[in-house]
């Protein structure tokens, strides 16, 4: 639950920990220590190369005006401290529109591309095409390889770990929670924090990605997993007729965690006495 880097103590969000985790386990788990022994591992170099490449620390230049670079660390002036908080997401800033960039380059074979707004515009009058976007390439970031399993994790993180609340059976959903304390005056606040969760959908081939930020919820656990991720649940739901997705079996099932509901296939008793019926479906 606590891991001691240059001095620091490094906590996990949850008391005592994990225990012996795998990899994926940490991602499942949201595991700050975990993400932490990742990032020593890779070493302040090449996590900061990943992060740039996934264009953080950068604008997107999508068309809107204000748009911000973030906050990220000079990776010339920081130690082993910073690499630790960088690699579970404190200590640096992101905008919203980065981290789906981000993201949809992860989920989508390992591209990424320049978000925009509107995909064509077209004369009132003459309804001719004056403006239209086509897909911008910016870098390739990982392998296919990569983001299938990458894909992976972040499906079992929805069907197995903090993002269990924002399943959707049969339609093979990913994502990741997030729980961002707030800073004030170059201290973080106590009891104040950003919540959110990421998701896309589905996660054998991604259509859509929704980001879900909520801040300083009141009246609940302050989780991205509790907070942000239903939320996230509902808007996905309103997506799968819009995007006419087809139902697949061959997705994840949930880990049930109390006090989840718990959903079961009914037998079909269709021309069954009320005896037979009944037999069938006790």
């Amino acid at each position: 639950g606590v891991v001691t880097v240059e001095d620091a103590k490094l906590h996990c969000w949850k008391h005592g920990g994990h225990g012996e985790q795998t990899y994926l386990e940490v991602v499942e788990n949201s595991c700050n220590t975990g993400f932490v022994n990742i990032g020593l591992k890779l070493g302040k170099t090449k996590l900061f190369d990943y992060i740039e490449k996934f264009g953080f620390g950068e604008k997107t230049g999508i068309e809107l005006s204000g748009e911000s670079n973030g906050i990220l660390f000079n990776v010339d002036n920081i130690g082993d401290l910073e690499t630790a908080t960088t690699a579970f997401g404190q200590g640096v800033a992101v905008t919203a529109i980065q981290q789906i960039t981000a993201v949809s380059a992860t989920i989508n074979g390992g591209t990424l591309y320049k978000p925009y707004i509107v995909s064509s515009m077209n004369d009132p009058e003459t309804n001719q095409v004056v403006l239209k976007n086509e897909p911008t390439v910016v870098r390739k970031v990982i392998s296919e390889a990569t983001s299938a399993r990458v894909r992976y994790a972040l499906e079992s993180v929805v069907a197995n770990g903090t993002g269990h609340n924002a399943y959707i059976a049969a339609y093979r959903g990913g994502g990741k929670t997030g729980t961002a304390q707030k800073a004030e005056n170059g201290a973080y606040l106590v009891g104040n924090y950003i919540t959110s969760f990421i998701g896309f959908m589905p996660a054998n081939a991604p259509e859509i990605v929704i980001y879900i930020a909520v801040d300083n919820a009141k009246g609940v656990s302050q989780y991205g997993g509790t907070v942000a991720a239903p939320i996230a649940r509902n808007f996905l739901l309103s997506a799968i007729p819009i995007l006419n997705l087809e139902y697949d079996e061959e997705g994840m099932d949930k880990e049930y965690v109390y006090p989840d509901k718990k959903y079961y296939t009914v037998p079909d008793v269709t021309g069954m006495t009320l005896k037979e019926a009944t037999k069938e479906l006790k």
